[in-house]
């Protein structure tokens, strides 16, 4: 058996011997986010730590467990803390979470995270919706033998996010009245913020935004069939646009202080999955 593919079935059958819960929306909760999980009707949490094999977060903030339970009585698992591939973590752990929530019965993978804003006309407290991504120095999480039991070798990424779910977003802020720049999102490795002039190289590509995250778990889970949507909380703006170094701390900081539009947001656009009959 391939041996991602066994350590993936053994998270699976750990996590089956706590919980039967099965969810229908995965929800990655990313900075600024992470007391989301909080505004739900829980059924039960699972420590990362709980399961065998399963990758631990360690970023400050990051509280790294699964939360089961119910937005308006639809079922969703909220990562409650990434894992990142600047940690030393080998891609395909990077990415485990993602197939495992897939394996529990999520058919939508909504994915949250801060980002430096590249584009000019962005502030620090907006949102932005994930039109696409740029994998920029992140290794591909297909690499290496395809696993056939959860998609094709070569999957097409023409629609990586759903057209219909980024349409309830629109629809979603437009109605709450909450600002909802798009774009197109590019994850860099990390753990350093990015330089000046790859600043530059970003939006000479057509960034709109940048991070450490989100993009290798979008393209694992466009392999195994999920329908997959996405927002970006710009926390900041990035080097070289202001005078201003970097630091973790002011990321989060912002990311907090646009929480409760964010999280609002969030619940309306799961709401939106069921009226739309998308669920």
């Amino acid at each position: 058996m391939n041996p991602t593919y066994e350590k993936l079935m053994n998270c699976y059958t750990c996590v089956r011997n706590k919980t039967s819960f099965v969810p229908k929306v995965a929800l990655v909760l990313g900075s600024g986010l992470g007391d989301y999980a909080n505004q739900i009707e829980v059924e039960s949490e699972l420590p990362y730590s709980d399961i065998n094999g399963f990758p631990v977060s360690t970023v400050l903030g990051h509280a790294g467990k699964f939360v089961y339970g119910y937005i308006d009585g639809i079922p969703v698992v909220c990562m409650k803390g990434r894992v990142h591939y600047y940690e030393g973590y080998d891609i395909s752990d990077v990415v485990l979470p993602i197939r495992l929530m897939k394996l529990m019965g999520a058919e939508i993978l909504f994915l949250t995270n801060a980002a430096g804003g590249v584009n000019g006309s962005f502030h620090a407290g907006d949102l932005m919706l994930i039109r696409d991504h740029i994998s920029v120095f992140a290794p591909n999480p297909l690499i290496g033998a395809n696993i056939d039991q959860l998609g094709t070798r070569f999957p097409d990424m023409s629609t990586v996010y759903d057209k219909d779910l980024q349409q309830i977003i629109r629809d979603k802020a437009l109605e709450n009245r909450i600002l909802l720049q798009e774009g197109v999102y590019a994850q860099l490795t990390g753990p350093s913020f990015e330089s000046p002039a790859e600043i530059r190289l970003l939006r000479a590509l057509g960034c709109d935004a940048v991070g450490m995250s989100t993009v290798v778990e979008a393209i694992c889970a466009n392999h195994c069939g999920m329908r997959i949507c996405g927002i970006s909380c710009i926390s900041n703006l990035a080097a070289g646009m202001t005078d201003t170094p970097l630091s973790h701390e002011e990321v989060q900081s912002a990311a907090d202080k646009s929480a409760a539009g964010f999280k609002k947001l969030v619940t309306e656009v799961i709401r939106g999955f069921r009226q739309e009959n998308l669920l």
